[in-house]
């Protein structure tokens, strides 16, 4: 007897393969970036990239799978959305700094961290198949991208960045005369 599709959330969620679960965190990824939209519509910039790269992130998830969806025209333009929002905060991400600030901030730190998710589970699906790089480069960059997006809302909200200082791992302030040289 066939089984009644109310009953099956995903077709594929008892396959073995690590496919599996990187379709399921790109489709985190997905949801997460919808409710950065709903959280960034005081500004305009940030909710219209991210309504671009929400259908983004699914093109990224059936690229696997189903047929690739992500070219390089599709990276350049990650890459000019990259270079936009760093070039906006350059001065505040020299280091590390903590996910936090202002809500719409904190769910876009929530996205980098599902992008890197998703990294993570596009390596898994790359040990048991053939994984182009165009994939990894901008599942990566998306990441990043996510994370210059939440340091330009946190500016825009007037939420100052709190640096990070790691107790496990060395790292080097920026000194006050390097940054006044710059």
């Amino acid at each position: 007897m066939k089984k009644e599709m109310r009953y099956i959330c995903y077709p594929f969620m008892r396959e073995s393969a690590s496919t599996v679960d990187f379709e399921i965190r790109t489709d985190s990824l997905t949801t997460r970036i919808g409710e950065a939209i709903s959280l960034t519509k005081d500004i305009p910039e940030v909710e219209w990239d991210l309504r671009y790269l929400q259908p983004m992130a699914y093109h990224l998830n059936g690229s696997v799978r189903g047929k690739i969806a992500i070219d390089q025209e599709d990276l350049e333009k990650l890459s000019s959305l990259y270079d936009f929002y760093v070039a906006e905060v350059e001065d505040s991400i020299g280091n590390f700094v903590l996910p936090q600030g202002s809500q719409a901030a904190c769910s876009l730190h929530v996205c980098r961290s599902e992008a890197k998710k998703s990294v993570r589970a596009l390596h898994k699906v790359s040990l048991e198949r053939e994984v182009p790089e165009i994939l990894f480069d901008y599942a990566q960059l998306l990441a990043n991208v996510l994370f210059v997006m939440a340091v330009y809302t946190n500016r825009k909200h007037g939420v100052e960045e709190i640096p990070f200082i790691s107790k496990s791992y060395p790292t080097r302030p920026k000194k006050k005369e390097e940054e006044k040289s710059k």
